[in-house]
C-alpha cells in the first residue's frame, strides 16, 4: 500500500488556486481599462491617463492592452487609446440575445392580456422597441414594428424606463404616440447597464389596475432572464 506523503498539504474545498486569483485580477483590470477607454467623452486617454485611472503602472497598461487590441476592442494611436471596431461587433450581438431571452415572457403576457407586448430599451434620449410579440387569438391588435423609436419622455414605454424606485410600479398612457392607442409599461430593474421597460399596447382602453401587475411581473421575469 502506498504511504502518504508527509509533505503534502491537502487543499481545503474553499481554497482558490493562486493562478485563479491572478487570472481574476487580470480580467478585472482589463475590464476596468476597457471601461476607462469607453468613459472618455472627448479626447482619447493616454497610457498615463489610463494607468492613473485604474491604479496600475504604465507597464501594466501596455500588458493589458495586448489582448484587447488583438480582439479589436481597442486601438492605439501613438500614446492614445480609443475603442476598436470589435466593440461594434459585440454591440450588434446584444439585441438578438435580448430578444431570445425575453420573448417567452413577452409571449405569455401577450396571450394572457390579448394585447401586443414589447421590450423597449433607452438609447440616449430615445426609446426603441427591440422585441415585440403579438397575441395569436385576438380579432385585431396593434402591429408594433421592432426598431420603432420615439422620444423617451413620451408614451408609457418610454416614461417607464427611468421610473424611480419610490414611484408607482407601472405607468399608463393614452394617445401619447398614436391616437386611439393605450399602453401600460413597467421598468426592467436590476440589470446592469440596461435601461428598459416591458409594456403592452392596445387599440382599446386597458384596465391598468388589472393589467399593471401582470406587466410588472413580466418585467421582473425578463430581468431575471437577462441577469
Amino acid at each position: 500500500m502506498a504511504q502518504p506523503d508527509p509533505t503534502h498539504v491537502p487543499r481545503l474545498p474553499h481554497e482558490v488556486p493562486a493562478g485563479t486569483k491572478e487570472s481574476s485580477l487580470t480580467l478585472e483590470r482589463g475590464l476596468s481599462l476597457l471601461q476607462a477607454v469607453a468613459d472618455a467623452e472627448s479626447e482619447a486617454p493616454t497610457i498615463s491617463d489610463l494607468a492613473a485611472r485604474i491604479g496600475v503602472s504604465r507597464a501594466a497598461v501596455y500588458r493589458l492592452l495586448g489582448p484587447l487590441q488583438s480582439r479589436g476592442l481597442v486601438r492605439r494611436e501613438g500614446s492614445r487609446v480609443r475603442l476598436g471596431l470589435g466593440v461594434l461587433w459585440l454591440a450588434g450581438r446584444v439585441l438578438p440575445q435580448l430578444r431570445v431571452a425575453c420573448t417567452p415572457a413577452l409571449r405569455a403576457l401577450a396571450e394572457k392580456v390579448g394585447a401586443t407586448a414589447h421590450l423597449t430599451v433607452a438609447d440616449g434620449s430615445e426609446a426603441q422597441a427591440v422585441a415585440v410579440v403579438e397575441p395569436s387569438w385576438t380579432s385585431y391588435h396593434v402591429s408594433y414594428r421592432v426598431g420603432t423609436r420615439h422620444p423617451i419622455q413620451r408614451g408609457a414605454a418610454g416614461r417607464a424606463v427611468d421610473l424611480p424606485a419610490g414611484a408607482p410600479r407601472w405607468i399608463s398612457s393614452s394617445g401619447d404616440l398614436q391616437q386611439g392607442a393605450f399602453g401600460v409599461a413597467a421598468p426592467v430593474r436590476g440589470v446592469p447597464g440596461l435601461r428598459a421597460s416591458v409594456g403592452v399596447v392596445a387599440l382599446q382602453p386597458i384596465a391598468a389596475d388589472e393589467i399593471g401587475p401582470m406587466v410588472v411581473e413580466t418585467a421582473e421575469t425578463v430581468a431575471e432572464a437577462l441577469r
